[in-house]
């Protein structure tokens, strides 16, 4: 893919990007050529030891952009392996931005690699690789179909924006797809999910 831009979804329950998880990171994801990346600060619900970023929502952010990058690809997947390096202590409270790549592709299994950082100093804290195993032609389309992906290209107004992505679903599946999330500051912590206008 050759274009940045945003990805939106149907509202859904992710724990890492679905709006009507309450308790959920809420991430909001974007893509620029074959990368997905997404900038969030983390609040004391998601620390481990005092101040410091639990590893496993670490993982999870990984995980997030490395799947999302398959998505970007037109290539839906399940983790099968995930390989973290935790390089330093993810502080709370601090702007991270994690990226995420598709690397190789052999017929129905998919590298990826990703890293996290944070945003203004560009410190290294972590990086993973992932295995991804595709998912069957009918079940990619069944999970097109339920969340009605779409990139909402750089530049684009929601009117402009393609009702798909090449081999996506029909527009009839559902109506207009609504923005994954808006940043977490940007909003009450005790508010429910709510879409971008």
């Amino acid at each position: 893919m050759t274009t940045s831009g945003r990805f939106e979804v149907a509202p859904h329950s992710c724990f890492a990007c679905g709006e009507l998880n309450a308790v959920g990171l809420r991430l909001v994801l974007h893509v620029e050529g074959d990368t997905c990346w997404t900038e969030t600060t983390l609040a004391s619900d998601f620390q481990g030891w005092e101040g410091i970023t639990h590893g496993g929502i670490i993982a999870t952010i990984l995980d997030e952009v490395m799947g999302w990058a398959l998505a970007s690809a037109d290539s839906w997947g399940y983790t099968a392996r995930l390989t973290i390096d935790y390089r330093h202590p993810t502080p709370i409270g601090r702007r991270l931005r994690a990226e995420g790549s598709l690397v190789e592709r052999r017929r129905r299994l998919l590298t990826t690699r990703a890293r996290l950082v944070d945003a203004a100093t560009g410190e290294l804290l972590a990086t993973a690789d992932a295995l991804y195993v595709a998912a069957p032609p009918d079940r990619k389309q069944e999970l097109k179909d339920r969340y009605r992906f779409r990139l909402v290209r750089d530049g684009d107004t929601p009117s402009e924006a393609p009702k798909q992505m090449a081999g996506g679903p029909a527009a009839a599946s559902g109506g207009a797809a609504t923005p994954l999330r808006r940043p977490a500051e940007a909003r009450d912590p005790a508010e429910p999910g709510e879409a971008l206008p």
